[in-house]
Parts: C-alpha cells; sequence; structure tokens
C-alpha cells in the first residue's frame, strides 16, 4: 500500500494564521513583507469597524512643488527724464555727465562722421566706449527727426560674434533710450531666442535688431520679410561688432554677403565697424566697406594698461602638459583665484573647460555656488546664471572658452587666467581685456 505524503501549508498562509492568532498583536520576522501589509491593513480595518467608524481612506504622498526662483526684470527701471526742451547735444552730454563720464574726442569724431553720411571703421582699445561712439550717431539722428515712437520701423542692425555678446549689447543699449525720450524696443535674434520672438519679428522688426552673422542670413531669406517693402526701408545704419573676430573665418564671408544684400534693399546705408585688435586697418575697412566706399578711420588711442605675470610649476617635469591639461597647477590656480574679486578662467576647449570646472569645485566644495561654468553647449539658463553672477560680482570664478572673450562687459572682472597658449596675440590681448572693462583700469 502506498503511503500518501500530507502536503505542506503555503508559508504566506502559515504566517498569515499565526499572526491571526498571537494575541500579542507582534508579526513575526519571517513573515513576508507583502503579507505583513496586508495583515496590518486587516485588522486596522476589523478595529475601525468594532469602533463604529469608517476607516480613513490612505492619501498619496504628493511632492512638494520646488519654488521656482523669480528671475531678474530684462528691463531695468527707468531712468527719470532728460528735459526735452535742451539741445540734442546738451541732453546727451547730460546723461553722460550723470553717470560721470564725458565723451571721448573720437566718439565726437564718429558722430560728425555719421552725420556727414560716412561709413567706417572705429579701432580703440576695449572698454572704452566704442558702442555708445555709433550708438549714440545713430540716436542722435532719431532724436533730430522726431522718430522717438515703439513703431519707429527697423534703424539700426546689430551685427555680434557671440550669443553672450548679443544679450549684454542688448542691455547697453537699451540704457539711454528712456532718458533721452526715445520709446524704442531693442530685440536680440540669436539661436537662443524663442520660438514666439521669431515669429513676432517675421511680423514686424523693432528699432533696434541685435543678432548675428548666421540669424540674419536666415532672415534675409525669409520672402515674407525680404518681400515686405517697409522691412529694411528705413534701415540707417549697421553695426558690425569685433569685425577681427569675423573677418579672418568664413563667417566674414557671410556678413560681406548680407551687407551686399541690405545696400540693395536701402540705398545710403551705413556700415560701421568695431575692434579694438586689427593689425592691417586699410586693408580690415576695404574687405567691410568695399573698394568703392571711401569711409571714415577713426582710431581712439586710450591707454590701456596691461599686468602680465605667469604662473609656473615649482620644479620641470618632463611633460607637464601631456595628459593633464594643466590640472597640475591647481593649487596655484586655486590660490590665485582666492585672492582676486572676480577671475574668469579661458581654456581653449569645451571638454578642457569642464575638466577645470571640475577640479575647481571638487577641490573646494565650499565654493561650488560661487564657480561656474560657461561655453556654447550649455543650456541658456546656465550660460545666463554665469553672466549675472560675473556682472553682479557674486561669482569668485567663471571657467569659459571663447564664449567670453568678446566684448562683454563685466565689470567686476579684476583677473584673467588663461590656461596654455592662447594660440595667437590678438586673442590673448581680447582675454586680458576682460579684465578692468573700462577707461582707465588695469
Amino acid at each position: 500500500m502506498a503511503r500518501t505524503k500530507k502536503q505542506a501549508p503555503a508559508l504566506e498562509g502559515t504566517a498569515i494564521r499565526l499572526q491571526e492568532e498571537t494575541p500579542s498583536g507582534g508579526v513575526p520576522a519571517f513573515v513576508p513583507e507583502a503579507a505583513r501589509a496586508q495583515i496590518r491593513a486587516r485588522r486596522k480595518k476589523e478595529r475601525a469597524q468594532q469602533e463604529g467608524r469608517k476607516p480613513k481612506p490612505k492619501q498619496r504622498a504628493t511632492p512638494q512643488k520646488k519654488a521656482k526662483a523669480t528671475p531678474p526684470s530684462p528691463h531695468p527701471p527707468k531712468e527719470p527724464l532728460i528735459d526735452p526742451n535742451l539741445p540734442t547735444e546738451q541732453r546727451i552730454e547730460t546723461w553722460f555727465a550723470q553717470r560721470g563720464w564725458s565723451p571721448f574726442p573720437f566718439q565726437h569724431k564718429v558722430w560728425e562722421a555719421y552725420a556727414q553720411g560716412k561709413s567706417g571703421l572705429l579701432h580703440s582699445s576695449t572698454g572704452t566706449g566704442k558702442s555708445y561712439a555709433v550708438w549714440f550717431a545713430a540716436l542722435r539722428e532719431a532724436l533730430a527727426e522726431q522718430a522717438t515712437s515703439e513703431k519707429t520701423p527697423l534703424r539700426v542692425l546689430w551685427l555680434t560674434p557671440l550669443r553672450a555678446l548679443a544679450g549684454d549689447i542688448t542691455a547697453a543699449l537699451q540704457e539711454p533710450l528712456a532718458p533721452l525720450g526715445l520709446d524704442w524696443e531693442v530685440v536680440a535674434r540669436t539661436g537662443d531666442t524663442s520660438a514666439r520672438t521669431r515669429a513676432k519679428l517675421r511680423d514686424r522688426l523693432p528699432p533696434a535688431l541685435v543678432t548675428t552673422p548666421e540669424s540674419l542670413s536666415l532672415m534675409l531669406s525669409q520672402p515674407k520679410l525680404v518681400g515686405s517693402p517697409s522691412a529694411f526701408s528705413q534701415l540707417k545704419l549697421v553695426v558690425v561688432d569685433e569685425w577681427h573676430e569675423l573677418l579672418v573665418s568664413k563667417r566674414g564671408v557671410m556678413v560681406q554677403l548680407a551687407l551686399a544684400r541690405l545696400r540693395k534693399l536701402c540705398p545710403g546705408l551705413r556700415v560701421w565697424g568695431l575692434s579694438a585688435t586689427l593689425g592691417n586697418l586699410a586693408q580690415a575697412q576695404e574687405a567691410l566697406l568695399g573698394r568703392a566706399t571711401k569711409g571714415a578711420l577713426i582710431q581712439g588711442k586710450q591707454p590701456k594698461t596691461f599686468e602680465i605675470s605667469t604662473l609656473l610649476p615649482p620644479e620641470g617635469d618632463r611633460f607637464p602638459w601631456g595628459g593633464h591639461l594643466g590640472i597640475a597647477m591647481l593649487d596655484r590656480v586655486l590660490a590665485a583665484i582666492e585672492k582676486a574679486r572676480t577671475t574668469l578662467l579661458f581654456t581653449n576647449t569645451r571638454s578642457q573647460a569642464e575638466l577645470w570646472f571640475r577640479a575647481l569645485t571638487e577641490a573646494r566644495p565650499e565654493l561650488k555656488d560661487r564657480i561656474a561654468l560657461h561655453h556654447g553647449s550649455l543650456d541658456p539658463d546656465e550660460r545666463e546664471h554665469a553672466e549675472r553672477g560675473l556682472k553682479e560680482g557674486s561669482l569668485l570664478a567663471v571657467v569659459s572658452t571663447s564664449s567670453l572673450d568678446l566684448g562683454v562687459d563685466f565689470a567686476p572682472v579684476d583677473q584673467v587666467l588663461q590656461v596654455g597658449s592662447p594660440k595667437g596675440v590678438a586673442r590673448l590681448l581680447q582675454r586680458a581685456g576682460r579684465s578692468g572693462h573700462q577707461p582707465g583700469a588695469v
């Protein structure tokens, strides 16, 4: 006779029965977690029924939304209006005087040449006021013609090689408008511009537009914009900022083609180039204006003091840079950064910038919130955070590539560090010029 083997009950069921029969209410340690949860829920329900109340439904924990930081207003508070009954020259002099400034002689020369209908090239040191030299020339003309309405068509087109420079220029150009009684809007159109703003620009161009060569080429290819008879009919001035940077590349050819198209659309157009590190000025001017146009060549000879020192390793290695991209100098670089108010640390590649940023923050974790990274592949919000911190002086250092080595005005920056060779004297001067970016500063 075959013996039958009695089947053992499942472990989970045994655990549940044991729990129900345990008067102490404790849950044995061998009970699986899923069974433990079922036991607790059933016992809680039974107690509620015995007390004659309904069990409360289980509430899901909702994660608290992180409060978004309110971004700073893109429009600075309006300054008091300068007496509109004053002559135009006196109103401009008053605006400069309110800031403790006075126009340089080269700025007056640009205003006179522009009033005579001339194009030209302005060459002056960094931080001496080249932008305001050509901008106020256009404002003087607009005030004389009473073209002060917000509905004024496009009159000034400003070309810049960098997106970061476009934002800085936009803020600088907007500053004198309200005090002078000009209800103009200055808009930047770059790769960071939202689709909504681009759509608005296709319908109507503002009185002043700041853009890049690539964005301008795209705009000129839009039939709706170019086909409108009023889109460029009132364009008076095209400013090519940092002409030396564009001149030596294919982007310079793109600018020349765009200018040829604009000259055909609006005869009498004046073109002005700005630069601080050009060598052959006559050749650069001819490339910008063409051989048929004899423009003005104005040089603003303002003294600029440079203090250059080198950071060298205490002992010479066989391959001091090989495979490390200068990280062997981390301690000495940190010591130099901590001695200055705000430092710009330039590298030649984005990967090198990432490596240095990581090394600095790991070496000084307490300074993580005061060190930022800036290059063209970062999100626009990250780049704006770094630029805003440099302007406000809240950052101790920013590691950057060539995305910040042109014309951007960061007054708090008092030290520039270059990792390795800048691959050119002109680029070294441009990057050094980010320190003390104002007349008389080092």
